[in-house]
């Protein structure tokens, strides 16, 4: 029956990979998951993967879903990818990796490349860039392969990220999305394509134009499922693959955030606030707007890295004690976080975090470091826990201000994603902090719904993506601010963490200085 046609999107993310099937209203019909490990590390900082687990991977979650005999496979009319950002693979001239992939969370930097010389590196020195070109320089993960592993970067005839890998082994063509290029690559973000012969980026990278994937705009077709891929995948050949985009562009398209006015929130490994914009604007100067899932669009996107680690992180350091109960009731231990957080007020006692864990470029500076201040005997694990959750607040709030500020567009609400969007009590904070209504999407698989929405604009079952965002996405839950929490977050923030940064900011130098840490 028309409009009875479903979509198949695969997310490869860092730790698992999903199958999922869609209807046209945005409906989850069935879904395949499996677990692997994220990465290997052979010296600390290290993070790498044998390209092969991503494809296995990737094969049995299709198998197993297309062996479902609920499934109804007549109707599936094409399929989408969405990947992990940033993680490279490296192939020989028969197609073959030639080293693990290196992910995104890979710390590795080589130092002392030789500086941007010419016009490029005057302006720079004017512009006072510099250090963020070095930055890219030393960041890129082909500068690092070429210097310590030569013999494989003269074997090196293809230079990919995973979405253009996976995308080969199912179609067998060497072709990647726009909306997939988030990177150290020559990659103009300004024109959604690769960098011209003389911008900048080729100078800083070793990369030869011919190793690097055709781009085609999100909604585009990459080809069709190959016989080989049909054989280890049970997807059926000939099955139309359309160009996505990468999993955060993805996540804000399925979140149905596609007006600047609305704000995307990912509570994820790195937490972020973007908004989906039709022009070419930073929102923090030189540090390029991502693509977005819609083609010609950009996505503004600002950072917090390891945002929703430092969980992780509190679980690991300080949670054993829900760990163990979870253990005995059943539960996640998140869920008895949650009770923490309901334990303490608003403010946390005056307990305030600055969650600069890992630090970034320019949000806040390279030399940041994570603070916590005004402890007192009231304090406990709870109230850390809380704090954890505020400052990821204020640090996205000051983010979306950035952003504001930049299109000159008022954020008037907010949809929240990732892992921490399950949390009713952190998307109260959020709302509070913010002082914003707060939805989250009707599903939690939003970077797998994005992708579906582009697959059914592609195949032409629905119009246009306006149509297709309002047919395939929609709000599952709303938290409004309570105005007592409101005014006390609002005082905080103003009057308490956007001092913090500035005043600390040359106690991190002296300790970068003296310590040599962060690098």
């Amino acid at each position: 029956m028309p409009g009875d046609e479903l979509v198949l999107a695969i997310d490869n993310g860092t730790q698992s990979i999903k199958a999922a099937l869609f209807d046209l209203r945005g409906g989850l019909v069935c879904l395949e998951k499996e677990v692997f490990r994220p990465y290997f590390a052979r010296q600390p900082g290290w993070a790498e993967q044998d390209p092969e687990v991503f494809w296995q991977a990737l094969c049995r979650v299709c198998q197993r879903l297309w062996a479902r005999s609920e499934v109804p496979r007549d109707r599936v009319r094409g399929l989408a990818l969405t990947t992990q950002r940033g993680t490279v693979i490296n192939l020989d001239a028969d197609g073959r990796p030639l080293r693990p992939a290196m992910l995104w969370l890979d710390q590795r930097r080589t130092y002392g490349q030789k500086p941007v010389g010419g016009p490029w590196g005057l302006l720079f020195r004017l512009a006072g860039v510099r250090e963020t070109i070095a930055y890219f320089q030393a960041e890129a993960e082909a500068n690092w392969i070429r210097r310590h592993q030569p013999e494989v970067w003269r074997q090196t005839r293809r230079y990919l990220l995973l979405s253009g890998y996976l995308t080969y082994r199912l179609t067998g063509a060497f072709v990647d999305s726009v909306g997939c290029q988030v990177a150290y690559l020559p990659f103009d973000y300004k024109r959604l394509a690769w960098a011209s012969d003389r911008d900048w980026k080729w100078s800083c990278l070793p990369l030869e134009r011919a190793w690097l994937p055709e781009l085609v705009l999100p909604g585009e077709l990459l080809g069709r499922v190959s016989r080989a891929a049909a054989a280890a995948t049970g997807l059926p050949a000939g099955l139309p693959v359309v160009a996505a985009a990468a999993d955060k562009a993805c996540e804000v398209l399925g979140s149905g955030s596609v007006d600047p006015a609305v704000g995307c929130l990912s509570y994820g490994t790195t937490a972020t606030v973007n908004v989906t914009h039709p022009r070419y604007l930073e929102a923090i100067r030189f540090l390029p707007a991502y693509p977005a899932a819609v083609p010609g669009h950009h996505t503004l996107e600002v950072q917090i890295f390891r945002g929703y680690w430092m969980v992780r992180w509190f679980k690991e350091e300080f949670g054993h004690p829900e760990v163990e109960a979870a253990a005995r009731e059943g539960l996640e231990a998140e869920a008895l976080f949650d009770r923490l957080v309901a334990e303490v007020p608003p403010g946390s006692m005056g307990l305030m975090l600055q969650p600069f864990w890992s630090p970034g470029l320019k949000m806040p500076g390279p030399e940041a470091k994570g603070a916590v201040i005004g402890f007192g005997d009231v304090h406990t694990r709870a109230h850390l826990y809380r704090a954890i959750l505020e400052g990821l607040a204020y640090a996205l709030r000051e983010g979306k201000e950035r952003i504001e500020k930049t299109t000159r567009i008022p954020i008037t609400s907010l949809r929240v994603s990732g892992g921490g969007s399950q949390s009713l009590h952190a998307l109260q904070v959020t709302a509070d902090v913010f002082g914003l209504p707060t939805a989250k999407p009707h599903l939690y698989e939003t970077s797998a719904l994005g992708a579906a929405v582009v697959a059914a604009v592609g195949l032409g079952l629905h119009p246009d993506f306006p149509a297709a965002v309002e047919a395939m996405t929609r709000i599952g839950r709303m938290v409004d601010p309570i105005a007592e929490n409101r005014e006390r977050y609002e005082a905080l923030y103003t009057r308490v963490y956007r001092r913090l940064y500035p005043r600390l900011r040359p106690l991190y130098r002296s300790i970068r200085e003296i310590t040599g840490y962060p690098a």
